[in-house]
């Protein structure tokens, strides 16, 4: 990709779907869903060389998928009203880059209702990371994917979303059904799922979970979830509650994302149009507030080496890049924390050098003609971004070269 050029591909079916495969560090790759209710719907794999995309598609026979973000190296997680499904392209990461390829999905099953439930399958061996065939070769035929075992949800509704531990042996799964969050452990070579544990929301109500993030902090044992307009965090030891920000945003929050840099830092978005910024150790106030989307923000996501480097996607069809630098690690500049923070902020008068960035809307892209449902970054290069339309546009953007360099000069 050359002067900042957008790269864009667009996808036979309609999709929602879409997660970098983290397992692969050296290559740019990322993964979509299809949404047809029509036909057998694919999982494509985007391999981007030199500027030309490069697709191979696994088929997909249990229904619709949509993807979200992986939590472990090679995993990701798709989801929707029917289906969710995760994958994982490195066998949890133990056998490395070249491995078994595994993957979860969600499908409907049940006479008389429709029953979103999970199951772990396995990539074809054709399809591993690494191999960069063009799309004429018989690897970007549709291709089957091997059932493993079952997330057995049945006993607790519908499953919402699924996420994956972000350290250890990636054998941990969060799952969020109806109003339960369960934590699951996968064993035999993730041929079964046992149910570890589990907690239930409580309220007045229909009490539904609508997604939610596992922190890569605290050793991983917290995790967010959102339900109508509210956050909660969650100690996955003890299952308990251990936050609670009610009325988060006016209307039903979207997404949410950790800040990989500073542990306590959430960001959430919503129905309201609002993309919110929160210090889990004081929820009475954001943090900080945007509000650029005219529509309803699907996705936000943290940059992950530098988070001031914010994504949002709405279904006012833009993609919007922030620079959210005064709440970042790196608010003057450099690396810091947040009593370093407070040690500079006692010499702001003294040295006018380091008082922080202001924040700013960087860029706002509008090659979407429709909802822009997903938005991520690459997981092998830190200025790249993809995002995702519900009309089956796939574009790939950079960050601007002017701010790449100012960021690392």
């Amino acid at each position: 990709m050359e002067d900042d050029a957008p790269v864009i591909y667009g996808l036979e079916f309609q999709a929602r779907a879409l997660t970098p495969q983290t397992a692969e560090t050296d290559a740019i790759r990322f993964l979509v869903g299809t949404q047809s209710l029509k036909y057998d719907n694919q999982i494509h794999i985007i391999d981007l060389t030199m500027n030309n995309i490069i697709i191979k598609r696994p088929l997909h026979q249990v229904g619709e998928i949509h993807i979200s973000a992986p939590a472990d190296r090679g995993v990701l997680a798709c989801y929707n009203r029917t289906f969710c499904c995760v994958l994982s392209l490195d066998s949890f990461g133990a056998l490395g880059k070249s491995s078994a390829q595994l993957f979860i999905a969600l499908a409907t099953s049940s006479d008389s209702k429709v029953l979103t439930c999970a199951a772990v399958w396995r990539m074809p061996k054709e399809l591993e990371s690494g191999s960069h065939e063009s799309p004429d070769d018989s690897s970007s035929t549709a291709q089957t994917l091997e059932l493993l075992c079952h997330l057995d949800n049945t006993a607790h509704g519908n499953m919402a979303c699924v996420v994956w531990e972000p350290m250890g042996d990636g054998k941990k799964i969060i799952s969020l059904a109806d109003n339960h969050i369960l934590l699951w452990d996968l064993q035999e070579s993730s041929s079964q799922a046992v149910l570890a544990s589990s907690a239930s929301l409580e309220g007045k109500g229909q009490l539904k979970f609508t997604s939610g993030r596992w922190s890569p902090h605290h050793n991983c044992t917290q995790v967010a979830t959102a339900n109508d307009t509210t956050l909660r965090g969650w100690d996955t030891r003890s299952m308990s509650q251990i936050y609670c920000i009610e009325n988060a945003h006016g209307q039903l929050v979207r997404d949410l994302d950790f800040n990989p840099n500073k542990q306590y830092y959430l960001a959430s978005c919503g129905d309201d149009c609002k993309v919110k910024f929160w210090d889990t150790r004081n929820v009475t106030e954001p943090v900080k507030t945007l509000e650029e989307h005219s529509h309803w923000v699907w996705n936000v996501r943290y940059n992950h080496s530098h988070d001031q480097l914010v994504l949002t996607g709405s279904s006012d069809s833009r993609v919007i890049l922030s620079n959210m630098v005064s709440i970042s690690s790196e608010p003057f500049g450099h690396l810091v924390d947040d009593d370093d923070i407070s040690d500079q902020e006692d010499h702001r008068s003294e040295e006018k050098s380091k008082e922080p960035l202001q924040d700013n809307v960087i860029a706002t892209y509008e090659e979407h003609e429709d909802s822009v449902y997903a938005v991520d970054w690459s997981s092998a290069d830190p200025w790249l971004f993809a995002s995702l339309s519900y009309d089956g546009r796939l574009v790939i953007n950079r960050v601007p070269r002017a701010l790449k360099y100012h960021i690392l000069l």
